[in-house]
């Protein structure tokens, strides 16, 4: 399996409709794209401060290298980065095999 991690910072004018509207896109995934197995969003709600502006996080699980390569260039994945990229300020991607 693969591990898929986004740390995402919105920007400042991205209204909660559209961040709303982009989670339920990331949530559908499982359900869209062979390959993908779950989707968790998560708000940060660390004491810490040391998020650096990130806000939100996703955390995809990916079946196998077959299915990340199924879910990267995939049509629903296209759908979601249309909604995704004008709300974005700055994102990290991390991935990684378990």
């Amino acid at each position: 399996m693969i591990r898929h991690v986004l740390l995402i910072k919105f920007k400042d004018d991205a209204s909660n409709a559209e961040i709303e509207k982009l989670k339920g896109l990331f949530e559908l995934m499982p359900e869209k794209v062979e390959g993908v197995i779950s989707v968790e969003w998560g708000e940060n709600d660390s004491p810490e401060g040391k998020n650096k502006g990130f806000t939100h996080s996703v955390l995809m699980t990916f079946s196998d290298e077959e299915g990340r390569q199924n879910y990267l260039p995939h049509p629903e994945h296209d759908a979601l980065k249309e909604v995704f990229r004008p709300l974005l300020e700055d994102i990290v991607v991390f991935d990684y095999q378990i």
